[in-house]
């Protein structure tokens, strides 16, 4: 049965909705009643659902425990509402519908949430959430715009947002403010101890949440920032963690999906990939559920995983993103599809890249690479360009300035990714090209009034992208400030306005393949191929 959500289906509204009371059916069990509480979640997306919820689900079909979630809508998104109200009504039930690239579907009912929240209309009940002694951790899916850090990876103070949290004469408006407000309340009640457990794409994301956390403590007034330091340094851990499964936005082709295979109706199904992992280090102060029941990998080795995973699969996904909307690609699978842009791709992962990546015991990076190829070419998940493309001004910093730091500092420039910094600033900058403006209207990016001004400084398009390189902000120094990385940026912007996205692709190819491969790091020892963990 063709389950490619690209093409349009719309649910029948006479299917009768999900419900505890419609279950089983079919392929749909029904799960238990949701366990008492002991997991707050900020960040109520479709990652958060098709990931931690599962493994939670899965855990405690092994063993019992405390574990239900509560989950909180942390931006202002009409589809986060609509997520809450769709579960709402629905018992708090969805299905995970995991999609095979065979055309296979298998959907999955986890049942471990309790009521969401609101966090924008209801940030005491999430404060109360954060601060009751029967929650034991706080996890988080709130992406990188959530963690509202500087360049340098510090709090930003200058954020209007996180200096109206720090006044605490109104509701907390970012999700740090929610969690810290939630902690005070610790202090001030029980000092139960707690784990706040990031999974976000950050590198050494537990340490960056700590930073954050003891910024944000030290910046209170002083009868307030002595009692929440003393409590984080003694009774909060930050564990870092990786998390990997592609769980795109839902279509209502998603929803059309459940009620033919299913026979119910779901208004806020999940699609994901049959591939799914998650690594963790074992740092719970409360207790936590027993995921590795469920797969999960606990060891202190996470930030192999964190640069392998960050690098490779979500820096590869930002060249598919970028580079596709230029070509006219709305999903990823049809960009990796595409065999100019699936060949440039595949150059810049395994030559400019994995030579940057220290690979984790038992792993063989190559193999991973194909592995990911394989993934991204799933048509089952429709995977939109534009979403992936989304918020570049924070993404390509994590997931490109390391590669091409640790390439010019070998000597040679990376082609690819020099045409990857271009395509986005193009695409940001909206270079003059006709492209689809739809396409590139649903790419949304704090950065765009700046980096659109400052392109507008310099007029022609080589010149542009010169000046958002060494001066927007976007990569660090040490890249931009490099002249020969700096003059490919530019040579490609220039290309891409005068021969446009194809040409200026395929003549990347040609001039990356004509150079040497670099040896591989001392670091990046021979490895063995791990098998796929199975869902």
């Amino acid at each position: 049965m063709n389950t490619d959500p690209s093409q349009s289906r719309i649910p029948d509204p006479s299917a009768p909705a999900l419900s505890r009371s419609r279950l089983p059916v079919p392929g749909l069990s029904r799960p238990r009643t949701a366990p008492e509480r002991g997991i707050v979640h900020l960040g109520l997306g479709n990652f958060h659902r098709a990931h931690q919820a599962v493994y939670t689900a899965e855990a405690l079909r092994h063993t019992e425990g405390p574990w239900g979630i509560t989950g909180v809508v942390t931006g202002p998104t009409q589809r986060s509402r609509t997520v809450v109200e769709g579960m709402t009504a629905q018992d708090e039930l969805y299905t995970v519908l995991t999609l095979g690239r065979d055309g296979s579907v298998r959907a999955d009912v986890p049942g471990v949430h309790h009521a969401g929240l609101l966090g924008g209309d209801q940030a005491e009940a999430v404060v109360d959430a954060i601060g009751d002694a029967a929650t034991r951790i706080v996890t988080l899916t709130v992406t990188e715009k959530g963690y509202t850090f500087t360049p340098s990876g510090g709090l930003d103070l200058d954020d209007p947002r996180v200096a109206a949290d720090l006044t605490g004469t109104a509701a907390p408006r970012t999700p740090l403010g929610l969690l810290l407000r939630g902690l005070q309340r610790r202090v001030r009640t029980h000092a139960a101890p707690l784990t706040v457990l990031p999974c976000d794409n950050l590198m050494d994301n537990g340490s960056r949440t700590r930073r954050l956390l003891d910024e944000f403590a030290s910046a209170l007034p002083s009868g307030e920032r002595e009692e929440l330091t003393a409590y984080l340094a003694s009774s909060v851990s930050t564990p870092s963690t990786m998390v990997d499964r592609i769980a795109p936005a839902t279509t209502d082709a998603h929803r059309a999906l459940v009620t033919r295979h299913f026979g119910v109706r779901d208004a806020v199904p999940v699609p994901a990939e049959p591939y799914r992992l998650w690594v963790l280090q074992d740092d719970f102060r409360a207790g936590r559920p027993a995921w590795e029941k469920a797969g999960a990998v606990f060891t202190p080795e996470v930030a192999g995983y964190e640069t392998m995973k960050l690098r490779l699969l979500n820096g590869a996904h930002s060249l598919l993103a970028y580079l596709g909307l230029l070509l006219g690609h709305p999903s990823v699978d049809r960009a990796v599809g595409d065999p100019g842009l699936g060949a440039v791709v595949r150059h810049a992962m395994t030559r400019e890249i994995l030579p940057s990546v220290e690979v984790p015991d038992g792993v063989d990076g190559a193999a991973y690479i194909e592995e990911l190829l394989e993934r991204f070419a799933n048509p089952a998940l429709g995977h939109r360009t534009s979403q992936v493309a989304t918020d570049g001004s924070l993404k390509i910093p994590v997931r490109w300035a390391g590669p091409l730091a640790h390439r010019l500092a070998s000597g040679t420039v990376p082609e690819v990714l020099a045409l990857g910094v271009a395509a986005y600033i193009r695409i940001v900058t909206r270079g003059g090209e006709a492209y689809d403006e739809r396409a590139l209207g649903a790419v949304r990016d704090d950065a765009t009034d700046r980096l659109r001004a400052l392109a507008g400084r310099a007029g022609e398009p080589g010149a542009a992208a010169r000046l958002v390189v060494e001066a927007g902000g976007l990569l660090p120094e040490p890249v931009a400030g490099s002249a020969e990385f700096t003059d490919r940026v530019a040579a490609h912007a220039r290309d891409l306005a005068r021969h446009g996205a194809r040409a200026t692709v395929d003549a990347a190819l040609r001039a990356a393949s004509t150079r040497p491969a670099q040896k591989p790091q001392k670091q990046q020892r021979q490895q063995k191929t791990q098998e796929p963990q199975e869902p």
